[in-house]
């Protein structure tokens, strides 16, 4: 079915109320842009991205980000909005979807959510943690103390601290180490402590009513788009773009912009190869090896083997589409927890959501629904 431009000849979907909230999830690769750029056609949506990788300037090629062309066609909210060397918390995340929410809502418009990252969707559908951010200094005071001490050092203090996140942490897990390090640093609290107070979720707003839509494609076909899409950035030039942003920002490897699938294994593979770019003033070469360094003794042990720089891009490009497909992998998990949430029914129906540990009620006013193909989430929107 064409659908007219003209949103005066177009009609919702009866599910969908004025104060609609729709969140368009699936895995990468699916095809949830086809959908999303006719939806907004309509004229009865805004596009709200949930991708915590097109938050990044100049980040294009490796993200799959729409076009400029296609942005100014097809705006979406939250894409290129801090720079690759900058953070973005989910906290901030969700801060800035609810505002967008109600300017949305002000507009005559229903807000469309689309994206990939499914920790920050089920921030928005299951809730936050009121663990607060942290503070600049002591985020500073504690990447000073990893790079002096390494990892180790704050995994160490973790386990005196806060044993319970001691044992759930993987040791090298930087990320979430550093951030439960600066919790108990600013607030003389484990954030172990903060993860069990109540959760806060924008989904459980009574004046709103939520649709949080799953598309779970067939394995085997969705790995063939992957691969298709990963061909194309290679030859787009992934490669050339994460060069360039070495070259323009002070980036260093453990950046959450660089811990990105795609360009984390162009950084390993520009790292094997000794390539020049390091030696720019702005870059600490000597971080950048020191992060690959166990992965850089087997590469040159296997180029001395008489392996090419050749074969060595095709490992990076082995290792992409490895880790693209792991991230696919994690999504349906997310997506199957999604799946568990708590929904209205049809009949209007409202399941409440209890707290084992507080034993509080929420009504929720979300209706949860699950599909194979993104047809059938296009029938249900229509």
């Amino acid at each position: 079915m064409q659908l007219s431009s003209d949103s005066s000849s177009y009609r919702l979907n009866a599910n969908l109320a004025d104060n609609s909230v729709v969140c368009l999830m699936a895995p990468t690769a699916s095809g949830k842009t086809a959908l999303v750029y006719e939806l907004y056609d309509t004229g009865r949506y805004e596009l709200i991205s949930v991708d915590s990788a097109l938050i990044y300037r100049d980040m294009n090629i490796g993200t799959a980000k729409p076009t400029t062309i296609e942005l100014a066609r097809y705006p979406h909210h939250l894409v290129d909005i801090i720079d690759p060397m900058q953070s973005y918390s989910v906290a901030e995340f969700v801060h800035d979807v609810a505002r967008l929410i109600d300017s949305c809502h002000e507009n005559g418009k229903i807000p469309l959510l689309v994206g990939g990252t499914m920790m920050y969707y089920m921030a928005l559908l299951d809730g936050l943690s009121p663990v607060p951010d942290s503070d600049d200094s002591v985020r500073a005071r504690v990447e000073q103390w990893r790079q002096d001490e390494g990892i180790s050092a704050l995994y160490d203090y973790l386990g005196e601290i806060d044993p319970i996140s001691h044992e759930r942490l993987n040791a090298t897990d930087t990320q979430r180490i550093t951030r439960a390090v600066e919790v108990y640093l600013q607030t003389d609290i484990p954030i172990s402590d903060w993860q069990r107070k109540p959760k806060q979720a924008l989904a459980n707003n009574p004046n709103q009513q939520w649709h949080a839509l799953t598309v779970m494609p067939d394995r085997p076909w969705l790995h063939t788009r992957i691969e298709q899409r990963l061909d194309i950035m290679w030859n787009d030039g992934l490669v050339a773009e994460v060069i360039g942003l070495l070259e323009r920002y002070p980036l260093t490897p453990n950046l959450p912009s660089m811990r990105c699938v795609g360009y984390r294994q162009v950084l390993e593979y520009l790292v094997h190869i000794d390539h020049p770019v390091f030696e720019q003033p702005h870059l600490d070469k000597a971080q950048f090896h020191s992060a690959f360094e166990v992965l850089q003794s087997s590469a040159q042990s296997s180029l001395s083997d008489g392996a090419t720089e050749a074969l060595a891009c095709q490992q990076m490009q082995n290792k992409a589409l490895y880790a693209t497909r792991q991230l696919a992998k994690r999504q349906y998990t997310w997506l199957r927890k999604v799946m568990q949430l708590p929904s209205t029914s049809m009949d209007g129906a409202i399941a409440a959501y209890t707290s084992s540990e507080e034993g509080y009620s929420i009504d929720r006013n979300m209706v949860v629904k699950a599909f194979t193909t993104m047809a059938q989430a296009r029938d249900y929107l229509y």
